[in-house]
Formats: structure tokens, sequence, C-alpha cells
């Protein structure tokens, strides 16, 4: 066991480091010295090429020469590395092609001492552990290396081990980030740079809790447990017995790595349908779930033979409460609706501007950068897109990108990357609005029935339109069934929640003849090979026996148009 006294932390403690470096300077500057030495050196030969005519020729030494750099420097440049390499719109392909290789590709530490860390945490000979294990490990990452082994029962299971003095290594890197952050901040424009010492500290916790192997194991099961009726997505099962803070026993999961795609293909596995799985199930994290995967590279993911998604690798994770989730749906909603007023507030409870803000100068600034951003544009739509546009806003107004969404923001835009990696023509649009569609039309809890009602009307008038759209969007997507959905939305229509949304139809379907319109005709073309009208008519009737005489009769003209649609089809 090392005897560094930062080795002895049990999480992420920025003033204990701080403490401990602030005497030792020696440490610090040296170690900055290095990085900058080494960074520096990377610019100058970049501008050498460029002086002397050779950028095509070098391109391949660059490339190779900054991922040398990210792994003598360490863990903490590694990570940094490894989020790159998933970005192919801000990466050049050579140094792409590089970065890729530092998610498992890292040169590994000893066997015999990562044997002796084994034997020294589970307190046993690896024999009596094993009854295999691989004389080297099958990957090497920055945090740790994988061997493959088998138990005495015969479960074939990867053992991951944690590199020695990690702990030291990470603080030192952290308190040097820490200190630049701050010393940076007054030279950022407006609050760019406001809590730039907390998106530090959120990534410091975030890395402690990575490298508590026991934790990666809770968080293994807590994911499980969430995709439990998802038979695409595939997680490892934990062997316990066998787990410590720093090694990890788990279920080996035979794949393809998701870089390699033509090995993929000869496999016979769709990558379109990957990356849908992939794109879906981060949604389903973010929004119905909450507890999200914050590190999805390629390193962590796997393609099955079976056509299913594995993740591998839960160091990396956070959870979303309640009231967040339903923020950010907020968010999505007016943001679709234009509303920039109510989006300008929904930035104010995400923690992106202060209470006291003023918000009015901003809204016409909101509509000016984000108006088309779902225009008629919207295949045009990505998460780098929003980015793009929202960096401009910060510079001219006090937004600010609180801890929390680091991390949310690195997760979106990192499994964007890797779709984008995996087909340069993807646009998430395709896959996420209608999932978005579906989720909205299904209305599970009441929070989304919400969110609908705020999609369809505005300004206290029915859009049937958007009713269309959102129709029309979820049934581009293969697993939406249009008449259950309608079922339950026939359900809430009659219950007692549902008696404003029953008020505002009657007012919208009779108004001006509106039954007899041509949104309302197309809708219906839409629809009615789905939704089966002398069954729903027959559905209607059932449902309005049961209600008082008030609702039942408030319900009659729309059954009676029910009855004629049924009639003509």
């Amino acid at each position: 066991m090392s005897s560094h006294p930062l080795a002895r932390l049990r999480r992420y403690d920025p003033e204990a480091i701080a403490s401990y470096y602030r005497y030792r300077p020696w440490k610090v500057i040296w170690r900055t010295l290095v990085a900058f030495w080494y960074f520096a050196s990377f610019v100058l030969g970049l501008k050498w090429d460029e002086w002397g005519d050779r950028v095509e020729n070098n391109k391949g030494k660059r490339a190779r020469q900054l991922r040398d750099i990210l792994t003598h420097l360490g863990p903490t440049f590694i990570k940094v590395g490894q989020a790159l390499s998933t970005r192919p719109d801000l990466v050049r392909k050579d140094f792409l092609e590089e970065l890729v290789k530092l998610q498992d590709k890292l040169p590994p530490f000893d066997t015999p001492l990562a044997r002796s860390i084994i034997e020294r945490e589970l307190d046993r000979e690896i024999e009596d552990i094993y009854a295999e294990f691989s004389e080297n490990p099958v990957a090497a990452a920055s945090l740790g290396q994988v061997y493959k082994a088998r138990l005495h029962g015969g479960e074939a299971v990867a053992v991951k081990v944690q590199r020695p003095n990690l702990k030291p290594t990470l603080a030192l890197d952290l308190y040097i980030l820490r200190l630049a952050a701050q010393l940076l901040r007054p030279w950022l424009p407006l609050n760019l740079g406001h809590d730039l010492a907390t998106i530090v500290d959120e990534f410091g916790i975030k890395l402690f809790e990575e490298i508590d192997y026991l934790n990666e194991a809770r968080n293994a099961e807590k994911f499980a447990a969430n995709f439990s009726e998802n038979p695409q997505v595939k997680v490892p099962q934990i062997y316990w017995r066998y787990t410590s803070s720093r090694v990890l026993t788990l279920e080996w999961i035979d794949g393809f790595k998701l870089t390699g795609m033509q090995e993929i293909e000869d496999a016979g596995i769709d990558r379109n349908a990957v990356i849908e799985i992939g794109v879906t199930s981060g949604l389903q994290q973010l929004l119905e779930f909450g507890f999200f995967h914050a590190d999805p590279h390629p390193g962590n993911l796997f393609a099955t033979r079976d056509g299913s998604m594995a993740y591998i690798d839960f160091g990396m994770m956070d959870q979303l409460d309640e009231q967040t989730k339903e923020n950010l749906v907020n968010a999505v909603v007016h943001l679709i609706n234009k509303d920039y007023l109510d989006l300008a507030q929904d930035f104010v409870k995400l923690g992106f501007l202060t209470p006291e803000t003023d918000i009015w100068p901003i809204v016409p600034a909101l509509e000016e950068v984000l108006g088309d951003i779902v225009g008629q544009s919207v295949r045009e739509f990505n998460f780098k897109t929003v980015t793009d546009r929202f960096s401009e806003l910060m510079y001219d107004y006090p937004f600010r990108v609180p801890a929390k969404f680091a991390l949310i923001i690195r997760s979106v835009v990192t499994q964007e990357g890797l779709a984008l990696s995996i087909d340069p023509e993807f646009k998430i649009v395709d896959i996420a609005y209608p999932y978005v569609a579906r989720r909205l039309l299904q209305g599970e809890s009441p929070q989304l029935r919400r969110r609908l009602l705020e999609v369809l009307f505005k300004n206290g008038k029915f859009q049937w339109h958007r009713l269309e759209n959102m129709i029309a969007i979820a049934r581009s997507d293969g697993n939406f069934d249009l008449l259950p959905t309608a079922g339950l939305g026939l359900q809430y229509l009659l219950s007692e929640e549902g008696a404003f949304l029953r008020r505002q139809l009657l007012l919208a379907l009779t108004e001006d003849d509106r039954l007899h319109t041509e949104e309302v005709q197309s809708l219906w073309n839409l629809v009615k090979d789905d939704l089966k009208p002398a069954r729903l008519f027959d559905a209607a009737l059932g449902a309005i026996a049961h209600l008082s005489g008030e609702s039942a009769a408030a319900l009659l003209p729309s059954v009676a148009t029910l009855a004629a649609f049924k009639s003509e089809s």
C-alpha cells in the first residue's frame, strides 16, 4: 500500500490537497513546467511545419507526438484526450486516429505488480481466486488495466486492476488545474470563468469516484436495474467476493469495439441499429432514469453479436434529481415552441443564469441566436450547433455553466461524436425526435402529460399542426404503435385530470367549424388507418357510460364526430 498521505483520501478533497501542496511548491512548479514544456514543443512543431511547408508530410508524426505527450503526462491528460477522441467535428482526422488509441492501448504496468495488488486487496493467492489468469493484460486504460480470467466455477471474467500511485498523481494535476482556473478567471469574458474552479472540482469528484471500484460496482448494478427490461442494453454481472476498492471482477463480455466498424459489419451487425441503441439509451439515462453515463467513449462500449450494446465501465456516472429532469424537459419544450421568455426563466432554474439576472435583454438575444434551431433546418440540428451558438451568448450575457451540467454536456457531445465517428452522415434528430415525441404522446407520468399540453397549446389555442407533426415524427420510429397510445390518450381525456383538455379540444373543434379545416382533415388522414375508428368509437361509448352526466354531455359532440368518421371509413 502506498505510504503517500494523499493515497489515503477516500474522496476528492480540494482543501486537503491544497494543504498538502501548499508546503511543497517545488512539486507544483516542476509538474507545471513539464506540462508547459511538452505542449510548447508541440505547438512550436506545428508552427515549424507551417513555416517550412511540411504540414502534410508531418501530419502523422505530429499526431503521434500529441498522443505520446498525453500518455507521458498521465491519467488526467489522458482523460482529456479520450474526450477529444470522440469529436471528429472538432479534431483533425489524423489526430483522431491517434487519440482513439488512448482508450485502451496505453502502456501497461508490470503484471507481477498487478498480481501483488490483487493478492493484497483480496487477501488471498491468485490461484485460490482464479482457475486461469492471463499472463498479459488484454487492455490498458488511463486508470487501470484488464486481465481475462476464469473462476473455479468456470465463469469467464474480466479482472480490472488499478494503476499504482494513482491518487497522488491525480491530486497534483487537479490542484494545478484548479489554480489555473482561479488565475484565469479575471481574464475570461463576463461570467465564463465564474464556476471554472467548481467545474474542476466536479471533475475531481468524478475522477476519485471512478477510481473507487466498489463505487463502480454499485453503479453497474443500478444501471443494470434501470435497463433490466431492455434486452438491447447489456451490463456485466459483478462478482462481489472478488472485488475491492482497487480490484474489480466482472462478467466477461465478447463483442466488438465501436471503433472497429468493419468488424461489426463483417459480423452482420447493423451499425445504424447500434447507433440507435446508443442514442436512445443515452436519452433514457438523462430523461427517464436521471442516472447517466458521463464517459461513453468507444473503449467503454461494445456491440455484441446479437446486435445489443454492452456498457462495460461505470466509474464516471452522475444522478439528476426529478426537478432538474423536469426543468430540462421544460427547456426543450420551450425551445420547440420558441417561447424565449419561458426559456430564459428555465435557464435561471437550471443555474445557467443567477436569480437576480435581468432576463428581459436576454430574451431577444435568445430568439436571434436560437430562432432557427428547430425551424426548417430541423434535420441539421445537433448539440455541436447548440453549444457553438450558446457560446456566442456567453461573451455578451452573464451565462455560466453549472458544474452539474459540465458532465451532462460532456456525456451528450461524446455520444453524438461517437455516432458521427460510426456514421459521418448521422443526424441525432432522426433518433432523438421520434423518441421524445413518442414519450410525450404516451404521457406515462403527470409531468409528461403537462409537457404535452404545453407543446400542443399556445396562447390558449390548440396547435393542430404540432400534433400532426408529432404523430408523423413518432411514427417514423418502428417501435411506436399508435393504437395503444391513442387508448392512453382517450383514457386521460375521459379522466378528471383531463377536464381542461376536454374543454379546450371542444372549443378548438367547434370554433369556426374547425372539424372541416384542412389541418384536422390531414391529421385524420394520417392516423385513421392505425386508430381503426370503429374500435375507437366503441371504446369511447364504453368510457362515456361510466362518466357523470355533465362530463358525458360535454363529450357527446366529439363522439358524434367519431361516429361520422366511422361511417365514412
